[in-house]
Order: structure tokens, then sequence, then C-alpha cells
């Protein structure tokens, strides 16, 4: 059985962006009612493996929403690439996440909304949000107006920003386009000091954060000769979300 959130009666849900077992039950922990389960966060989150989809099933049981992104860059895919999106989704569903995040875009910046559609329509009953794919898109309103068609659940959106707090007008302009049909979720360096002014603006009722806290390495023996990876001075620690930041978190979205 698909586990569901249980989202307090009046509360903002809070959904955390992480790649591992350890944050996840770190994040439920501190009071998250879902978690958007992803591979490489450096990129901007890809489709991560289904041996972490299966473990971190199995070790939470509030919402775990599935990135669906086969790889960094742009979201304009090749044929080949679609039918790995329509691959991961059904390995998803077996899995038992509680939704699939993903987003198509044509070259001109509209939505593939063909494209799109099916997704959806492959992913059901699972819920279905439209990532910051929205974020690069040429009009906003038309954006909206068809996710909503596709059949869309869900948008996550900084209002095309990279700090939210920067484009709360905006945010607060599609809540009221979207008028219930589809939930406008809220992300953007969303933290415990601004997440009150951007509820209170915007009247979003999700909001979508990362809180990783880097850890260094217990290795001992280091060889600074080489790298495995692009990212300078990475080899020896990683990231995780602490169950105190994402409690401090959900405190600063209740008083809101």
């Amino acid at each position: 059985m698909v586990a569901q959130p249980q989202i307090r009666e009046g509360s903002v849900l809070l959904e955390i962006c992480l790649d591992s077992v350890e944050s996840a039950v770190n994040a439920e922990r501190g009071g998250a009612e879902r978690v958007e389960l992803c591979a490489g966060l450096p990129e901007g989150g890809t489709t991560p493996s289904a041996g972490m989809m299966a473990a971190v099933r199995q070790k939470i049981k509030i919402g775990m929403q599935v990135m669906i992104r086969p790889r960094g860059g742009d979201f304009c895919y090749s044929a080949d690439e679609f039918g790995i999106m329509q691959r991961d989704i059904l390995i998803a569903k077996q899995l038992a996440a509680s939704g699939v995040v993903f987003g198509i875009l044509n070259v001109d910046g509209t939505m593939d909304k063909e494209r799109m559609r099916h997704l959806v329509e492959l992913a059901r009953p699972l819920k279905s949000t439209c990532h910051r794919a929205f974020d690069m898109t040429s009009d906003f309103t038309q954006a909206l107006d068809d996710l909503i068609e596709v059949g869309m659940d869900r948008v996550l959106t900084s209002g095309g920003r990279k700090n939210v707090v920067d484009a709360m007008p905006t945010l607060a302009q599609l809540v009221q386009h979207a008028q219930g049909r589809i939930s406008v979720m809220a992300c953007g360096e969303l933290s415990k000091s601004n997440a009150k002014a951007v509820i209170a603006y915007s009247h979003v009722r999700e909001v979508h954060a990362g809180l990783n806290t880097t850890v260094t390495s217990a290795m001992k023996f280091r060889n600074q000769k080489i790298a495995m990876g692009t990212l300078s001075d990475a080899e020896y620690q990683h990231q995780v979300t602490t169950e105190n930041s994402v409690r401090e978190l959900r405190i600063a979205i209740d008083s809101a």
C-alpha cells in the first residue's frame, strides 16, 4: 500500500529534498510530511536507484516523491530519455512511491503537453508533480494552464528566481491563478528565517526545502593525487539532512 502524508489540520505541508536513507529518516523525525527522493543533487536532482527507493520506503512512513529525471541539464528529452522516464515511473510505482516528479519542455520553452500527459496517465494512481522545469518556461501563466490541462497535481516553483523571497509577488499570482486546480509548492532557498514571510504573502499550502549539512568522511587514508568526481574538495565529504534542521523549519512554518 502506498503511504500517504499525514498533514496536520490547517498546517502547511513540508517536503524535504534529499538523497539518502539517513536524511529521509531524519526528515520524518523532524516533522516533514513528505520527502522528494533524488540522486545527483548537485545537478538539481536525477532519478534515484531502485535500491535507494526500496530502502527509503522501508524506513519511513511519510510520503515519498521520486524524481524522474534521466540526466542533468535541460528538460528537452530525446525519445530514448523519454523511454527511460516511463520505465522509471513504473519502477517507482512498484516500489510504493507516493508520487513522481518530472517535467518536459519543448525547445521554445513551452510545456511538452503530449508527453507530460502520457506520464501523468502512466503514473496514476500516484500523484504527479512538475518540478522546476516550470521555472525555465517562457510563460508562467500558460505553463500553469498547460499543467492543469494535462492533469498534473502539483507544481514546484521558486517563481523563476534563485531565492523565492525575490519572487513572492509572482508566487502569489500563480496561487491566485491556480484557484485550487493545482497545488503550487514554494521552493528556492526556503529557510526558517524566510518561510513565514513566504507563506503569509503567497498563501501557498505546501513548501519544499533542501537542508543539507556537510559531513566529513571518516576515511583516514586519503589519496590527494586523484579525484573521482568533478566537484572540488568533494571526495571526502557528503551531504546529510539533519533532524534538527527539519524541526527548526517545521516550527517556523507552523508559526506562519
